[in-house]
């Protein structure tokens, strides 16, 4: 059975797609069959693998409303081993349409369980909030990693996605676990950089990946080019981070 895993943070631009595409990359090279679905409207995720979301004809957003099973709006990448279930536009104006759908909370639940013995890994990346397509992305999983951008307000961001994945708990009966917290855009240069990463894993003990994803501009162009890192540039240091963040996922969801 696959480990669900959901990349999620409601603050935008801390590098929370490219940690989810760049991480099921690793796991793939890593021998992994691994799905990422694109729970984001934007559709980063999707373009950012060489995917135009104008041109899908099948997507997470008609998996939801139940139209078709998700096993028809797959399809594969340039890597061995890794899928993907698209994004679309159209997602955008399903948070409006969930709230009158029956067991709205569960539908990506619901949708992705068919599915679960054919993967190792499925990652779900989510759109930068605490809406109805987040709640589904964290109440289909069963671990939620939180990718934190080195800066002033990074504490009180995870602090309430924590609060939340809480309430997710006590409410909806949902077992979860948060696998940790992953710094992004890191510059060891910076001096803040240092301070809120020694912050961040002083409030935190022992959630915290010893994998530190830096800035840089392969990582950066890698998108636009509709390429992961590891296809993009394998030896430049965001390729190397996420290649360790990588093994460490695996070894924390062996234990």
């Amino acid at each position: 059975m696959a480990t669900v895993l959901c990349i999620a943070n409601q603050k935008g631009g801390v590098g929370k797609t490219a940690t989810a595409v760049n991480l099921c990359a690793y796991l793939a090279v890593l021998g992994k069959k691994v799905l990422l679905v694109d729970l984001d409207p934007q559709a980063n995720a999707t373009s950012g693998l060489g995917v135009d979301p104008r041109k899908v004809d099948f997507s997470v957003y008609h998996t939801l409303d139940g139209k078709i099973p998700a096993a028809q709006a797959i399809r594969n990448t340039g890597l061995f081993g890794y899928s993907l279930l698209p994004s679309s536009f159209d997602l955008a104006g399903a948070s409006v349409e969930l709230v009158n759908m029956k067991n709205r909370e569960f539908r990506l639940h619901d949708a992705i369980v068919p599915l679960r013995h054919e993967y190792d890994y499925i990652i779900v990346d989510s759109p930068p909030s605490l809406g109805l397509l987040t709640i589904n992305g964290i109440v289909a999983s069963d671990e939620i990693l939180i990718p934190v951008q080195c800066e002033y307000y990074a504490l009180e961001g995870l602090a309430q996605l924590l609060a939340t994945v809480e309430l997710v708990k006590s409410n909806l009966g949902k077992d979860l676990h948060i696998l940790g917290a992953v710094l992004t855009m890191y510059d060891k240069r910076n001096m803040l950089d240092r301070t809120i990463a020694k912050e961040v894993r002083r409030n935190f003990p022992g959630y915290v990946f010893d994998a530190v994803i830096p800035r840089n501009v392969d990582l950066a162009e890698s998108s636009g080019h509709g390429k992961t890192i590891f296809q993009f540039n394998p030896t430049s240091y965001g390729a190397r981070a996420y290649r360790q963040l990588a093994e460490e996922v695996i070894k924390k969801c062996a234990v």
